[in-house]
């Protein structure tokens, strides 16, 4: 199919679960969607090297209750779109679970990938671990969003199921406070599985915890690691408020529900969330100025983040703004929101994005965030894909077939 399209210069837009919100599967150009869903399941699993070769267009739910219920191992690959999205989808929007400070993102964890380039040649990338040959030409397709590419194939890393389990929960006085305790834990070499940092607002919307900034812990795996890992928690919150262990139930239980999004979004109100990367010594900043920048823009009733994914030099923050313009004014409203936070984000030499990816929503500030290797980004593209019919209008790259009508 690819090959057919490249030679009649047809686009063609990779798709499955078309779960990702920056709108990377959606086809601006016409053409060709490439439903890649029929292609999947488990094709191998190696429990000594601790590896599976799956399908791309396998959902989530799915594999992973297969990896556990036959073989007794998991991915730890937990987003919250795990029943609409599958692992094809992951890899090419660079996605991150819910467990990723325990198990890492999908760049983590993927060993090897099987592509079909725009001519229609098909290349297998990774190999053993810690190859060197050359560059890693496995990371160069993880996040590309099917403009390099399309993934058929993909080798990742397992675990042995979690056999045991550790909970906690804590209160701050301030967002910053919180955020330091995180940055302590992890760079003692802690990882719990779930370290979420919930501001004042999302607290008392989720938990009723009044003006408590409240932090979630979770971990999972090895007894004696859970152990010493909730050990080093506890250490590094000693000044804060131990509170109910409950609500870390309330988080599993409704961690995947975004029904309260959709009922705002049909009683008129504009709801989005936008997720970006940073470094520790960037992140207090970050998070009051964004969070300013997007209330100041006409119409905002609420906005808000919370911290979601932690690593040793930095986190994710994950914000939510929510507003009621007039109905006319709805999309300027969204833009407007969207470049404020963005702007405040890149100001402070934050990352664009952290796992939703760039699709069209972001398309128009990459040349920015990535400044002069935006040029480097173009040249590969040209050179894996000179007709530029792979996703053409993503990423913010040129395109062949003109330039999206939106954004």
């Amino acid at each position: 199919m690819l090959r057919l399209c490249n030679e009649a210069h047809v686009p063609v837009t990779a798709a499955a679960g078309r779960s990702g919100v920056c709108g990377a599967s959606v086809p601006v150009f016409g053409g060709v969607l490439l439903d890649l869903t029929g292609l999947a399941g488990i094709r191998d699993v190696d429990t000594t090297s601790m590896l599976v070769d799956v399908a791309p267009g396998t959902f989530g739910d799915v594999f992973e209750d297969q990896l556990r219920t036959e073989h007794g191992v998991t991915c730890g690959h937990w987003p919250q779109s795990i029943a609409l999205s599958t692992v094809g989808g992951w890899l090419a929007c660079r996605g991150a679970g819910q467990l990723s400070t325990r198990y890492g993102k999908i760049e983590d964890l993927v060993a090897g990938l099987d592509v079909a380039l725009a001519d229609g040649t098909v290349v297998h990338t990774g190999g053993a671990p810690r190859a060197a040959v050359g560059p890693d030409l496995t990371q160069l397709f993880v996040g590309s969003e099917g403009t390099l590419g399309v993934i058929v194939g993909a080798r990742l890393r397992v675990h042995p199921s979690p056999p045991a389990e550790g909970r906690a929960a804590y209160a701050f006085g301030s967002f910053p406070a919180g955020l330091d305790a995180m940055r302590r834990v992890v760079q003692r070499g802690a990882t719990p599985a779930v370290l979420r940092l919930y501001d004042a607002v999302e607290a008392d919307r989720s938990y009723h915890t009044g003006d408590r900034h409240v932090l979630l812990v979770l971990d999972e795996g090895d007894a004696h690691l859970v152990d010493a890992t909730m050990r080093v928690v506890a250490e590094e919150c000693r000044d804060a408020e131990a509170i109910d262990v409950a609500l870390v139930q309330r988080w599993l239980e409704h961690r995947n529900d975004v029904s309260a999004l959709e009922a705002l979004v049909r009683r008129g109100f504009v709801v989005d969330t936008m997720e970006v990367a940073a470094p520790w010594r960037s992140l207090p900043a970050i998070y009051e100025r964004t969070v300013a920048a997007m209330r100041a823009v006409e119409h905002t009733i609420v906005a808000s983040a919370h911290q979601s994914h932690s690593y040793p030099g930095g986190a994710c923050l994950y914000f939510t703004f929510a507003g009621r313009p007039p109905e006319e004014e709805r999309e300027a409203y969204y833009r407007a929101v969207w470049d404020a936070g963005q702007r405040a984000v890149l100001g402070l030499g934050g990352a664009l994005s952290h796992h939703h990816g760039v699709g069209l929503n972001r398309a128009r500030f990459v040349a920015d965030a990535l400044g002069p290797a935006f040029g480097v980004l173009a040249a590969v593209k040209r050179a894996l894909d000179p007709r530029g019919i792979l996703n053409p209008g993503k990423l913010g790259l040129p395109s062949p077939f003109g330039e999206p009508a939106w954004p």
